[in-house]
Order: C-alpha cells, then structure tokens, then sequence
C-alpha cells in the first residue's frame, strides 16, 4: 500500500485534548491520514460482541444498555476481540442510543428487536420536551475510555457515535423499522421540525464524540446505519448539512473521522462531502467504483460481505483476495488508504475462528 505521506500519524495532542495518545506506527491511522502502513489494517464493526464466547459468558444475565454503563465491563468487552484476532484497532462497546438514554429519554434495547422507544418524537413540541445530553452523563463511557487506553498499548481505540438521521429514525418510528415511513413523513411534511430535531440530535452525537475524545479515543466513527433508505436530492437536502456540522465541531481534535452507511451506494459521493477523512463503503459497491464515486483525498474501509464468513476456508480466502484486489485499484483511482474491514457488523453465528483468519489472511497480503 501507498499514500500521501502525513506527518501527523504520530503527533502530539492537541491542547484541548491532552489525553491523546502518540501512535507513530499504528497502520490504521496511517491509512486513514494518507500515509503508508507498515501492513494493511483490519478490524471489523461489531467485532466485540455474540460471535465470541468469553463476550456471551461475561454479558450473561446483564442487559445490553446496563453493560454500556459499567466502565469494566465496557473494558473487558472491547478488549477480548483484540487479544483472540489480533485486529489492527479497537472499537468502544457501546451503542448508539447510550447518549439518548444517558440524557434521559425513555428507551430500552429489547433483544431480537432492538432499541425502543417509550414516546416517539413525532411533533415540534415533542422536539423541544428533547433533554440534552450533559457530559456528565456518559461518565462511565469516559472512564471506560481511560481504562482502555492504558489497557491497549500501540493498539488504537476508536470511538462512535450515531449519525443524526440514524438517531432520528429510532425517535421518530419509536425503534428499528424497514421503511421509515414515519421518519419520512415529518422530514417531507414538516421540514422546519424536522431540522430542528436533526439539530438537537447533532448537538448529542458531537456532545458524545467530545467526551470519548477527551477521554482519549485516537479515531472516531460516525454510523449513518440508516441513511441508505434516502434519495440522493433528499439525503443532500434533509441530513449532509447536520452530519457536516458533526464532521466539522470535532475536526479540531486531530484523529481520523471515519463515516459508514449500509445500503449508501448512490450517497457515496455526498458522504465524502461531509467531511471524514474515511468513507466506509458496504459490500454492494466495488471499492474501485466507491473511489470514483467518493472521489480523490480520502481513503475508504470495508467491504467484505459478512456472509462470505458462512461460506467456508476456501471461499472467505478467494473473497478477501478480491476484495484486497478491488482496493489496491481504488488506491490506483486516487484513494489515500485502505483499511479492511467488513460491510457491515459480524453476524452473531460467526465462527471467530474464521475472523481469526481474515486477519492473518489481509496481514499476510
């Protein structure tokens, strides 16, 4: 791999943030900033989580929402996918509606569902009754942030937060939905509310972004889960300007932004104009095609099918191969770096064996 040569990989913090840590030969950040890793860069979203046993015996009879509030187990989560696959960064154990239930709206992670919400916000004045997160709240992610960072060693960390439309969605339809029908109708049919929500929930992503940076958190990401259902015209019209806005309060920090979709093959392009330094891309688009639809000065992440991982040794190394293939073209094309990862979340039926694989496979290339 090659890229534009970055001297920040290794600099120091800045002062608003003192407790960066300084990661000269970390090859994800290096890919993430342009510069040239010492190996490829793999980790994979929602690799700390049911597809691991020791995760599924230390989560037994904690509820998801209770284990994101308790410091130790969010550091002991986080960890164990980086001691059994040797992945290339962690990823904070958390949600995206910690924020939402931290700054005390009604809501419950349901299992086999998702998040549910008690009163969906459906109206101006439900916008306004939005309480707003105070940093305080997510004390214990903060925490969690610090005992990780003193755990991990030359290993980044990377916080997260959910995209404003994201966040939108579970509020508006009161939990996970296919169609965001809801969602939909106040975006179309009251545009003024609808901004006015989108505001008050950028304000929470960046509020949740700020604590994990100051913590010490060396990359974020930024998941837009459900920004896939919107037109191109409706997405640039109704959600860039807010997830700009997020980008934009945190760039000071000085650590790679990372934004992912699933489903935003036709939004690549506006979702390069938000302002990361990565875009993450599904396993959809060919990476190659993703770097002439992001265009030049960025460098992408992904895009294994997570269902590849079903399919047995043999296909998994044919198809990382293509993939790891697809994204040396897309560094020909004008991509800064390629950081492997998956298009998606590991499914929970996966074999970590096989994760175990991928990771020695893409170091290996």
């Amino acid at each position: 791999m090659t890229g534009l040569e970055n001297t920040n990989v290794g600099s120091a913090a800045p002062a608003e943030y003192p407790s960066r840590r300084v990661l000269p030969h970390a090859p994800l950040l290096a890919a993430a900033r342009g510069a040239a890793p010492t190996h490829r860069p793999v980790w994979f979203m929602r690799q700390a989580g049911r597809s691991l046993p020791e995760y599924r015996e230390i989560r037994a009879g904690v509820g998801m929402l209770e284990s994101c509030f308790d410091a130790e187990l969010v550091c002991e989560i986080t960890l164990q996918p980086v001691r059994r696959h040797k992945v290339d960064a962690a990823i904070l154990f958390s949600d995206i509606v910690v924020p939402l239930k931290a700054a005390g709206i009604d809501l419950d992670i349901v299992a086999g569902t998702g998040p549910v919400v008690a009163n969906p916000v459906r109206s101006a004045a439900d916008v306004k009754a939005l309480p707003m997160l105070e940093p305080e709240e997510v004390g214990a992610v903060s925490r969690a942030v610090t005992l990780l960072t003193r755990e991990l060693g030359d290993t980044p960390l990377i916080g997260f937060a959910g995209a404003p439309f994201t966040l939108a969605s579970y509020l508006v339809e009161g939990g996970p939905s296919r169609n965001h029908e809801r969602t939909k109708a106040l975006m179309y049919s009251d545009p003024k509310t609808w901004h006015a929500l989108l505001g008050r929930l950028t304000d929470t992503a960046i509020g949740f972004l700020r604590a994990q940076l100051t913590a010490g958190v060396d990359a974020v990401q930024l998941f837009d889960s459900w920004a896939g259902a919107l037109s191109l015209a409706d997405y640039r019209e109704y959600v860039l300007p807010h997830s700009q806005r997020v980008f934009a309060e945190i760039a000071s920090a000085g650590v790679p932004r990372i934004h992912f979709g699933v489903g935003t093959g036709e939004l690549l392009g506006a979702m390069g104009e938000a302002g990361a330094d990565v875009v993450g891309v599904d396993w959809r688009v060919p990476l190659e095609v993703a770097a002439e639809r992001v265009g030049p000065g960025k460098a992408l992440q992904g895009n294994l099918d997570p269902a590849i991982l079903f399919a047995g040794r043999d296909v998994m190394e044919q198809q990382v191969r293509r993939v790891v293939a697809s994204a040396d073209r897309a560094l020909a094309a004008g991509a800064t770096g390629h950081i492997f990862n998956l298009g998606h979340g590991v499914l929970p039926d996966t074999d970590p064996g096989i994760l175990t694989a991928v990771v020695e496979l893409v170091h290996s290339l």
